[in-house]
């Protein structure tokens, strides 16, 4: 029925579709949806402690035995920025002004943990099918026992040099993240964003470039999408702005009213939230501070300025400062629930492939 099953027969799945791991995002309802329905169900746990995860953990084994996928952030924790998280309030300070609040009381500090021994004695406890990361990979020693333990390793590469990297460090499986992707940028060998490529000329470089399963994402909304990523060589494809639609997603109204009115041309790459460039709607602190601001800290610290100025706005129903993550492809969404949408892209994108293999017959 797929055109190439490795992936489907590494994870133990129905189909080759992975609903991709969004922090915050989403958690055990979605999760559980997803892997029901054959697909493979992601838990973004950048934004959770240990034990926030071993919660939802917990909540998704109660619900299924199918396989899931545990994603975390491979970051370097920034060391000596008290003076840029100092300028980036003053920078924010006007809008502290119009909010009346006041910047001194922004939180400071990371926000988001990367993977460390903490989460690692964690995934050789509960032995999730798939442990996959972003920005690289943790160090040695703590993926050696993640391996060791059973489970499957899959990260994210934005360029070919990624891919071969991952590779030769003892990946199972690389997604190819194009540069239409909602979120975080996967890129960890460089800081050049001029440098990205898009979906459609990164996966077949990627593919013949390395032995693994290639997992395309990036701008992939339906099954079009899908079946284009199999032409292209792709073992599966990954998929999150799709899923944002879905009623068990967790994001906002206001998140998910801007998704609806989302286009392809009002999204940019931006660093004023995190530090780092991640794809998202545009909105004001967006146009006004950004989308790309030298003044922002290192990732993860941009974050603690934002977050008061996001809650007061949201409290009076406005988006200005609130990260609206979204990929190229929003206007391709559906609303449906999470279950349904991975069984309908999975049939869909079957009947384009057997139409196509076909007419080339």
């Amino acid at each position: 029925m797929w055109p190439d099953r490795r992936l489907i027969e590494l994870f133990g799945i129905e189909h080759p579709i992975i609903q991709a791991p969004m922090a915050g995002s989403g958690k055990a309802d979605l999760v559980v949806a997803v892997s029901e329905a054959g697909g493979l169900g992601s838990l973004g746990c950048a934004v959770m402690t240990a034990e926030e995860v071993r919660t939802q953990l917990g909540i998704i084994r109660q619900r299924t035995a199918k396989p899931i996928n545990v994603n975390f952030f491979t970051h370097k924790a920034p060391a000596g920025a008290d003076g840029r998280e100092r300028g980036w309030r003053q920078r924010l300070a006007p809008y502290y002004a119009e909010l009346g609040l006041d910047p001194a009381s922004a939180p400071s500090g990371a926000g988001r943990a990367p993977f460390d021994n903490a989460y690692c004695e964690l995934m050789t406890e509960l032995k999730p099918k798939v442990v996959s990361f972003h920005f690289g990979l943790p160090e040695t020693a703590l993926l050696k026992r993640v391996k060791d333990a059973g489970s499957i390793v899959v990260a994210s590469a934005t360029t070919v040099e990624e891919a071969h990297w991952l590779e030769d460090n003892g990946v199972d499986a690389v997604v190819a993240q194009g540069f239409e992707a909602g979120g975080h940028r996967g890129m960890f060998l460089t800081e050049d964003l001029t440098s990205q490529a898009g979906t459609m000329a990164l996966v077949p470089q990627i593919v013949d470039a390395v032995r693994l399963p290639v997992i395309a994402a990036g701008g992939i909304g339906d099954a079009r999408g899908i079946a284009a990523a199999f032409m292209l060589g792709a073992a599966g494809v990954q998929l999150g702005t799709a899923y944002l639609f879905c009623p068990e997603s967790t994001i906002s109204p206001l998140h998910r009213a801007a998704l609806k009115a989302g286009r392809e041309d009002r999204t940019a790459l931006t660093n004023v939230f995190t530090g780092r460039p991640a794809r998202g709607l545009m909105n004001r602190v967006m146009r006004e501070v950004g989308p790309i601001s030298p003044e922002a800290p290192p990732f993860p610290l941009a974050t603690g300025a934002l977050q008061p100025l996001r809650g007061k706005a949201e409290a009076k129903g406005s988006d200005d400062f609130s990260p609206l993550w979204s990929g190229q492809a929003a206007r391709l969404g559906r609303e449906l629930g999470a279950a349904e949408l991975t069984r309908t892209l999975a049939t869909e994108a079957q009947a384009i492939l057997r139409k196509m293999g076909a007419a080339t017959a």
